[in-house]
């Protein structure tokens, strides 16, 4: 077993850093306290395995927003054994009180900051639907027109038909005209023919 004293230095006082390193204990058997100094600096003493030691400093050692360790200075020496649990050696009342007011307004402004960016990223995400919106009534308005142009086509087209159906019954028409009046006309030729043979035939010319 092992023990360490560490020291730490930076922003560590009244930004909640003795709950973080208390909380970073309890899946770990390690044995202490944690508490402010002076100074402004939080002082550990651990006791436990080297390497559950080892993984708790590499958790407490954290630059992580309001928390900022700038400095953390590692005594090792030998496992006293008298320590039964960790814990948090707490300052006089007014002392934790104003820093629990402290921690508190830094988590509220915390909390607004990220309120701004979720309410910022759900604008962002209106102003992409709108444009995707925009776009739709675009596309709508032209399939539209295009249905229009189909529309007119389709009309040009029946008219299209409508003259050739018409031409198509008036040379039917005409041919039919021009059939009866040749045949009129080979009728009267027939005649005339039938006419002038009789005639020689009775001036005693035969044909």
């Amino acid at each position: 077993m092992k023990r360490f004293v560490a020291t730490a230095r930076g922003r560590v006082q009244r930004v909640g850093y003795r709950d973080h390193v208390y909380n970073e204990t309890f899946e770990r058997d390690i044995f202490g306290y944690v508490k402010n100094l002076k100074t402004g600096e939080v002082e550990i003493v651990a006791e436990g395995s080297e390497q559950e030691l080892q993984d708790f400093i590499r958790a407490i050692n954290i630059i992580r927003r309001p928390i900022a360790v700038k400095s953390f200075v590692v005594q090792w020496g030998e496992a006293t054994g008298e320590y039964a649990t960790f814990e948090i050696i707490r300052g006089d009342l007014q002392d934790e009180t104003f820093e629990r007011m402290d921690y508190a307004g830094k988590v509220l402004h915390s909390m607004d900051m990220k309120l701004d960016q979720s309410l910022q990223l759900q604008y962002a995400m209106l102003g992409k639907q709108d444009l995707m919106l925009d776009k739709q009534d675009q596309s709508l308005q032209l399939q539209h027109a295009m249905l229009g142009k189909q529309d007119l086509m389709l009309d040009k087209q029946d008219q299209m038909l409508d003259v050739g159906v018409e031409t198509k019954e008036e040379i039917v028409g005409l041919r039919k005209d021009t059939g009866k009046y040749l045949d009129d006309e080979f009728k009267e030729i027939k005649k005339e023919l039938a006419i002038i043979k009789g005639a020689l035939i009775r001036a005693g010319i035969q044909i």
